[in-house]
This record gives structure tokens, C-alpha cells and sequence, in this order.
């Protein structure tokens, strides 16, 4: 008897495994695209993945919740993979000791300069106070930012999307920004990407350097814990 392949799709399509292999599958292509264009900005492998996944889950009409049941299996792994980062930042603690006084100030600047910049911004635009919420902490890391969402009672994901698209963003602009700056040292230049754009521009920042990447890591986690006390202070002096 022969087999009605919408038939066989339907049952393929709620298997979790389906989308577990899809997403693998499509990461590695996209990275394997990155790495021919030698790690090209533009060739940011979360960038294309993403959208290549999402327009296969818009033709073939699949829910996100559908997807996600294969997808967290990936998602349960960002925990361990944010611990394993203590790794490199262990082996290089002399450096990171000897840098320690720029790199608070650097945090103080960059956490300051991401919260306030875009609630001014949003404010100015006369976004809902709900979505102003959410963006405000788009510079962390999905956990922490969503976290805080929920906290002020905003729309956790709004929040997710604004930490991805930042995320994103900052993966693509950081190298040519730092090359055009005339800024070399591999040291704030991985720090400036980790405040400015969290776990994915830290990736970014292990391709360029593994002391950007050190830097990066410090920088994501330092950032997450003083903007978690700076957002709801941040958003009550400057939202009217």
C-alpha cells in the first residue's frame, strides 16, 4: 500500500526528535557557511539559522510550541554550556585579575549606557509602557532578561525577541565597530561584547580571540547581575 507522504509529514511533524534534528541540522550548514567566509560578520550562524527555521515553520504551518517540544533539548543545554565558560575564565585569572579596575568601569558605562539608552529611545517613540519594559533588559542573557520582564510585569517575550534580535545585532557590528574605532586590545573588545551582547556576541567573540571570549563571558555575567538591580531603578527615574 502505498504511503500518502502529507500523511507521513503529519505524523513526522510531532515528533520531537524531527525538530531536534532540524535544528541541528540547520546550525551545522549555517556554521559550516561562517566558517567558509571565515567567520565574515554577515555569516553569523545564529542570524541564518534562525530565520532559515523560521520560514520552514511558516510553510509548513508548525506552531512554535510544536517546534520548541524538540527544540528545548538545545535549550536545556545553554545552561550547562554558560557554566562551561568558568573553564576558559579560570585558566586566565591572572589576566582577568590584572584588568579588574578598567572593567568595572567599563561595566558601570556599558550597563548604564544599554538600560538607559533604550528606554530613552523607546520612550521617545511613544511605545506602550509594557513594551518599554521589555526592552529594557535586552542586554542580558534570555534567562535573566526574561526573569526581570516578569518581575516588572512586562511581556517576557517581547523581552526574548529584543535579546535575540540584540544579541544578533551586536554579533554582526562588534568587529568591524572595533577594527573602525581603532580599538585592538582583545580585552575590551570581548568585555564590550559581552555587556553589549550577551551569549551570542560572546560566541562571536571565541571565534575572533579566546581572550575576547574570557572577557565576554566576564562581561555577560557581571553585566546580568548589576542591570538586574539597575532596571527597576533605571525605569523608575526615567519613565513619566
Amino acid at each position: 500500500m502505498k504511503e500518502d507522504p502529507f500523511s507521513l509529514w503529519v505524523y513526522l511533524s510531532q515528533s520531537p526528535l524531527l525538530w531536534l534534528t532540524i535544528t541541528l541540522l540547520v546550525y551545522a550548514i549555517t556554521d559550516a557557511v561562517s566558517v567558509a567566509t571565515r567567520r565574515h560578520p554577515l555569516g553569523n550562524p545564529v542570524l541564518h539559522a534562525m530565520w532559515i527555521i523560521g520560514l520552514f515553520l511558516l510553510l509548513t504551518g508548525t506552531s512554535y510550541t510544536t517546534y520548541f517540544a524538540g527544540a528545548q533539548f538545545v535549550h536545556f543545554l545553554l545552561g550547562p554550556a554558560t557554566v562551561a565558560l568558568a573553564v576558559p575564565l579560570y585558566e586566565n585569572r591572572k589576566l582577568v585579575t590584572a584588568a579588574i579596575v578598567p572593567m568595572l568601569a567599563a561595566l558601570v558605562a556599558g550597563s548604564v549606557t544599554a538600560v538607559t539608552s533604550v528606554v530613552l529611545l523607546a520612550e521617545a517613540a511613544g511605545l506602550p509602557l509594557e513594551t518599554i519594559l521589555s526592552l529594557a533588559p535586552k542586554s542580558l542573557t534570555a534567562g535573566v532578561a526574561m526573569g526581570i520582564s516578569e518581575t516588572l510585569h512586562a511581556d517576557p517575550s517581547v523581552t526574548a525577541v529584543a535579546v535575540i534580535l540584540t544579541g544578533i545585532m551586536g554579533a554582526i557590528i562588534v568587529t568591524p565597530l572595533m577594527n573602525w574605532t581603532g580599538i585592538i586590545d582583545f580585552r575590551a573588545r570581548g568585555f564590550a561584547a559581552g555587556i553589549a551582547a550577551h551569549g551570542i556576541g560572546t560566541a562571536r567573540a571565541f571565534q575572533v580571540d579566546e581572550i575576547a571570549g574570557v572577557f565576554s563571558s566576564l562581561g555577560m555575567g557581571l553585566n546580568a547581575l548589576v542591570t538586574s538591580f539597575l532596571v527597576p531603578f533605571a525605569v523608575t527615574v526615567l519613565i513619566k
